[in-house]
């Protein structure tokens, strides 16, 4: 479904990415797309802070409640998910050509969508949150390989450059 998704959206969203000509600005262009897939992570944090103060436990430092704990496991691994995804996305950016920069921002908005979807998913079920963990994971998994294949094949003069 990821491939088919960021297909669609590559071939009909009305947008271009600029012209980036250097490594600094492709960086700086990541940098500022990725701050988008930060509002998930924010957005739970908040929602894990006001679901712990209305939380019915008395003892603040004690066993937390299952919807406190979903909001907090949320968090946590959105965290990590995200530093994954921060440090592949810079690496991509470094290897696309200027008409495949459209990517950053769909990878970007794909990241922030299936998190959101993850979080409702895994708050109905843990059974359900399947689905939203691999849109989440599968495109990272590719970028990685992409980002590999970069590094050993495509230009394995300047790996340590």
């Amino acid at each position: 479904l990821c491939p088919c998704l960021i297909y669609g959206a590559y071939i009909f969203l009305p947008f271009d990415a600029p012209l980036l000509p250097t490594t600094s600005a492709r960086l700086v262009y990541t940098l500022r797309c990725t701050a988008f897939a930060t509002f998930p992570i924010v957005l739970g944090m908040i929602v894990s802070g006001i679901s712990r103060l209305c939380s019915s436990a008395l003892q603040p430092f004690g066993e937390l409640h299952r919807e406190v704990e979903i909001h907090r496991t949320y968090v946590s691994q959105s965290v990590h998910l995200f530093i994954l995804y921060f440090f592949n996305m810079a690496v991509l950016a470094t290897y696309l050509p200027q008409e495949l920069l459209k990517l950053i921002p769909l990878l970007t908005g794909l990241f922030a969508i299936s998190r959101l979807i993850f979080w409702v998913s895994y708050a109905i079920g843990r059974s359900f949150r399947a689905f939203g963990f691999s849109m989440t994971f599968l495109p990272l998994l590719a970028m990685l390989i992409w980002n590999l294949y970069g590094l050993f094949i495509l230009e394995p003069e300047s790996l340590l450059s």
